[in-house]
């Protein structure tokens, strides 16, 4: 069986190819979830191939979806627009019926008009609009159910691929209308306590076709739908070939490392709030865009100006690469965007303009995005495991609570990880430093010695192993050593 275009960038995807043609397909939602949007967009695409298209409305004025499409920016030139309006409901009192019941001719005029217009236009895209209005008027199941089967036959006999909307307006689902309809697409919205709602869309079903289940993020923009198919990493297994490590430009972390982090792998530095996780993140991008390559860094808790203000308080400029569209600096707000748009938007990073480090600062931030942590932790798995397949190296940072002492993080994301680098505060000296240590590295060797590490105006210094320590991973570490082994301030011929 053919298939026929929804119109949407994805849900072509999601269907296994689109419509089925000649079909009858329902789309169902609350008022308010983008009925209206994806019908239209399924007939704009429809006269953009040159077929004919017919919208019948009985709960719309023409003037309105001609309002709805102008607030996108759309020409519904080529769009029959009928506005299904019975004699019987009209408020001309000559056409008022006193002998018999009313619903009865209202019913029957309404389809004899529905299957008059069809006729006329021969459209093979149709889209009715909605089944509330036919419930209404037939007044009981039985009634509803057989006009709906009539609707049915009458557009595959005229070869039409249709769209039925409803609003579920009933207290409880009409499943009986499902087993009539060849697929079934829900429309659902709901609002967190705080921030914008949330859309998503899920295929209920499709006859004789492979869809994607689960739940599909989209937003409402002038334009129309973006939809943001849910990601499944194993559809991306092996699309990447292994290259050289990355290197962070800092022999003594790239020692501590074992000669940098492997591509296709995901690096989580922990540690409290000011220790250093975002600089230390901005030092492998900015390594990498000395090697010509291109980067991605999202931020959930800094504005772009702070964060290139604070990167030049380091000798990192940030507006040339920005400029060149060398690395992409993405601000999000967690209380905007869904889970599935920020998805969405790293696929698009990735493929599209192909960057090979993907910086996520912080996962803390991210999480407020999340109603659940255990749904956090099955969509990071799934974003990790695609990008590993991408070859990308992805670089996240999470904050612990507290700066001292005994430290506890929001979610655990350490088996995720494939490398886990600690950061530690400690004092020595009467002064507050800074130590680094590699927990774990799946892909290769690191070594397990402690190093302290410093930030000046020219960037990040880490020194030599550290071998008197204690209670590095208690929070609380304390340097037993020399003070002459410890990192100086740098003069100005020091390099």
């Amino acid at each position: 069986m053919s298939a026929v275009s929804a119109g949407v960038a994805g849900l072509d995807g999601i269907l296994d190819g689109g419509f089925a043609s000649n079909r009858v397909h329902l789309i169902e939602g609350q008022p308010g979830t983008g009925k209206t949007t994806l019908a239209l967009q399924f007939l704009l695409d429809g006269a953009a191939r040159g077929e004919r298209c017919l919208y019948i409305t009985l709960s719309e004025s023409k003037d309105e979806l001609e309002q709805v499409a102008e607030t996108h920016g759309w020409d519904l030139h080529g769009i029959e627009i009928f506005e299904l309006v019975p004699a019987e409901l009209s408020l001309d009192p000559k056409q008022q019926q006193t002998v018999v019941y009313a619903s009865d001719l209202e019913l029957g005029e309404t389809i004899k008009m529905t299957f008059d217009q069809v006729r006329r236009v021969a459209p093979a895209r149709v889209v009715f609009d909605s089944l509330s209005e036919i419930r209404l008027l037939a007044q009981n199941p039985l009634r509803y159910r057989r006009q709906v089967i009539a609707l049915k036959h009458f557009f595959a006999q005229q070869k039409c691929t249709a769209l039925f909307l409803d609003d579920l307006t009933e207290e409880r689902d009409d499943l009986n209308l499902h087993s009539l309809v060849h697929g079934v697409i829900r429309l659902d919205h709901y609002a967190l306590q705080y921030g914008a709602e949330r859309r998503r869309l899920r295929i209920f079903k499709m006859r004789g076709r492979n869809f994607r289940g689960g739940f599909h993020d989209f937003v409402i923009r002038k334009g129309g739908i973006a939809l943001f198919p849910r990601l499944i990493a194993a559809e991306h297994a092996d699309s990447a070939t292994a290259t050289e490590p990355l290197l962070s430009g800092i022999t003594e972390l790239d020692q501590l490392l074992g000669e940098g982090l492997d591509r296709g792998t995901s690096t989580l530095l922990m540690g409290p709030s000011g220790s250093g996780k975002s600089s230390l993140a901005m030092q492998f991008v900015m390594a990498a865009l000395q090697r010509g390559e291109r980067a991605l860094f999202v931020t959930f808790d800094e504005t772009k100006a702070i964060l290139s203000k604070r990167a030049a308080g380091m000798g990192w400029l940030l507006e040339g690469p920005v400029a060149s569209g060398q690395l992409i600096l993405e601000q999000v707000d967690p209380a905007e965007l869904s889970p599935g748009e920020l998805t969405g938007m790293l696929r698009r990073r990735v493929e599209a303009d192909h960057v090979g480090i993907v910086v996520l600062d912080s996962l803390s931030g991210y999480q407020n995005a999340m109603p659940a942590e255990q749904f956090m932790l099955l969509l990071m798995h799934e974003m990790l495991t695609y990008l590993n397949h991408r070859g990308v190296v992805t670089i996240l940072t999470l904050a612990q609570h507290g700066l001292v002492g005994s430290m506890q993080s929001s979610v655990d994301l350490t088996y995720l990880s494939d490398t886990v680098l600690l950061l530690r505060f400690f004092e020595a000296a009467g002064k507050i430093r800074r130590a680094i240590s590699v927990l774990k590295k799946r892909t290769g060797r690191h070594e397990d010695e402690i190093r302290e590490y410093r930030f000046d105006n020219r960037g990040i210094r880490v020194g030599p192993p550290l071998s008197e320590f204690q209670g590095v991973l208690s929070g609380s570490p304390t340097y037993t050593g020399r003070h002459g082994a410890l990192l100086t301030a740098r003069t100005n011929g020091q390099p």
